[in-house]
């Protein structure tokens, strides 16, 4: 039924938004035309908070190390506001060129089973590809 989710990020600078999210996330895209970029992301989830009014969404960006985030955006000269520790997950938020702003956190909450794995794998594959590269080259 569901196959996944669209997010959006209203922009009065789209061009240098999608440079940022192409160039320092590294994000997976695909050019549907005239340079307009649609982003893969990693997995989601989605949570219901109560509210006094209906139709509000927040976007944030999820990251496994928020220290290890913000000391990369400064090297990139990307402005982060300071961590700040929730409860439920370390949060900052970045600017993004075109001035807007997202936030990014480190969540310390229970997940979903699937992202749980999903993570676990991708740790597996970081491990197993930094041992490939430590092993030295056999000489013929």
């Amino acid at each position: 039924m569901i196959i996944g989710a669209h997010s959006i990020i209203y922009s009065t600078s789209p061009e240098a938004d999608r440079a940022f999210l192409r160039d320092v996330c590294k994000l997976p895209h695909v050019d549907v035309g005239a340079g307009w970029l649609i982003f893969g992301l990693p997995p989601a989830e989605v949570a219901v908070h109560p509210s006094e009014k209906n139709d509000v969404h927040e976007f944030y960006l999820m990251c496994d190390d928020i220290d290890a985030f913000v000391v990369e955006m400064r090297k990139r000269g990307i402005a982060c506001g300071s961590v700040q520790n929730e409860g439920w997950g370390f949060l900052t938020q970045v600017t993004l060129p075109g001035g807007g702003k997202v936030g990014v956190y480190q969540p310390r909450h229970a997940r979903p089973k699937a992202m749980r794995a999903r993570k676990a794998a991708r740790q597996a594959a970081a491990r197993a590809a930094k041992g490939r590269a430590r092993k030295p080259k056999r000489r013929s």
